[in-house]
């Protein structure tokens, strides 16, 4: 099973930079990661010691949110963030240039909360520009954008996977853009209430991305009750031929223990 480590949520317990060293002794060959920096536009030596970070420790960046603002403050990404477009645009050149430059090709764009101030209109009119010029940019480097349905965030208005799609179906007849994709994190689109059998049944050929933890309590697979194996089966079945994104949490010293239960594949 191709499984790709979340070093922001995972491994908490030692620095950023440490963490894909650490996935790679836990026996993964993937990470991916939230933006990873306090600027949506870091310095050089800031991006050199991410990206050495990863390619010392011999793994594969397979994942990479572009910057979706303060999220322990509630924050939820800057694509209808009407005060931060242009900050938006900024962030997916340098982006694009880390993708570019470590193989990456799947970019998370979280779409924002909504604002006051800004009908859901407006914000939707210009999370459509924004989305449009992310995919334009990561297509130069056959990257896919991805959009995302979560949960906990009560402004975030893309809560199913039909959310999601009629943003993706919108922005692909308004501009043309065909590498945009749904990120299917089957935690939140339980625990927001979707059939998650459905959703695969009918969307998993053209998922851009799976990401998995258990509910309740978003731990490590089988700490709660979701059938998160049959679900994962049943999209390869299906056409899903991507990575699995670890995206839970779980102390460093168990995080992996299911992973060694798991028969081999």
């Amino acid at each position: 099973m191709a499984y790709s480590v979340n070093c922001t949520i995972l491994l908490t317990e030692l620095p950023l930079l440490e963490r894909p060293a650490a996935a790679k002794a836990a026996g993964f060959d993937a990470v991916e990661f939230w933006w990873p920096f306090a600027s949506s536009v870091p310095g050089d030596a800031e991006l050199t010691r991410f990206e050495r970070a990863i390619t010392d420790a011999g793994v594969q960046l397979t994942g990479l949110n572009f910057n979706a603002g303060d999220m322990p403050a509630g924050d939820r990404g800057l694509v209808s963030w009407a005060g931060r477009s242009a900050e938006f645009r900024d962030n997916i050149d340098v982006v694009a240039g880390i993708g570019g430059r470590l193989g990456c090709s799947s970019f998370n764009a979280l779409y924002g909360n909504r604002q006051d101030g800004h009908t859901p209109e407006a914000q939707d009119e210009l999370a459509v520009q924004n989305l449009a010029a992310a995919a334009a940019a990561v297509a130069r480097i056959g990257g896919t954008v991805l959009l995302e349905p979560v949960s906990g965030a009560p402004r975030y208005p893309l809560l199913t996977a039909d959310d999601a799609l009629r943003v993706i179906s919108r922005v692909k007849e308004d501009t043309g853009a065909e590498n945009i994709k749904l990120l299917a994190d089957f935690y939140h689109l339980s625990v927001n209430g979707e059939d998650v059998s459905a959703v695969i049944d009918q969307h998993a050929r053209d998922f851009g991305h799976i990401q998995i933890a258990d509910s309740p309590g978003r731990g490590a697979p089988g700490t709660g009750g979701l059938p998160l194996d049959d679900w994962i089966a049943r999209s390869r079945q299906l056409g899903y031929e991507g990575y699995i994104g670890l995206e839970y949490k779980e102390p460093a010293a168990t995080a992996f223990d299911w992973a060694l239960r798991q028969p081999a594949r």
